[in-house]
């Protein structure tokens, strides 16, 4: 008994020196974890184009970098390639900016115009707890997509996808 007044400074002593020293703030990371889904696609400039949209995320783990691509099914077929930055909103949420090209062929118009251009992409994934699955949303914004008058053409899809 006479020593447990010292047994209690020391162990309160040792407790508060190692929250100090091991204490680091907990971050949120971008959500882990590659994909492949599939949803709707609607093309909003040059008349309205609902067609179907096939999408693919590989995650570099460890950095907020993803490689992305997407094929949009219309009247045309357009493949939109994008590096994008990740930023993490909360533990299954991120919200990411990609920028890369649009390629399309053809003489109709896809959901994204009718001729290679530049394009950014802002969007969000969203990892279902517990589960391998992904919702996810964006849109496509095409510069110079067009053969005929130039302008920008701007789509939107979301979908469901299965992380790998």
């Amino acid at each position: 008994m006479k020593y447990l007044p010292y047994l209690v400074a020391i162990v309160g002593t040792s407790s508060a020196l190692s929250l100090v020293i091991n204490t680091q703030p907990a971050q949120a990371q971008v959500a882990y974890g590659s994909y492949v889904g599939v949803g709707p696609t609607v093309g909003l400039t040059d008349s309205i184009q609902v067609g179907g949209v096939l999408a693919f995320r590989y995650k570099l783990l460890e950095s907020p970098i993803s490689f992305r691509a997407q094929a949009l099914v219309g009247q045309n077929t357009a493949v939109v390639p994008t590096v994008s930055y990740d930023l993490p909103l909360n533990w299954q949420t991120d919200a990411y900016l990609g920028a890369g090209l649009v390629l399309t062929g053809g003489n109709s118009a896809s959901p994204v115009g009718d001729k290679i251009s530049f394009a950014l992409q802002p969007g969000i994934d969203y990892v279902v707890p517990n589960s391998n699955t992904v919702l996810f949303g964006n849109a496509i914004i095409a510069f110079d997509a067009y053969r005929n008058g130039g302008g920008a053409a701007v789509s939107v899809q979301g979908g469901v996808g299965l992380r790998f």
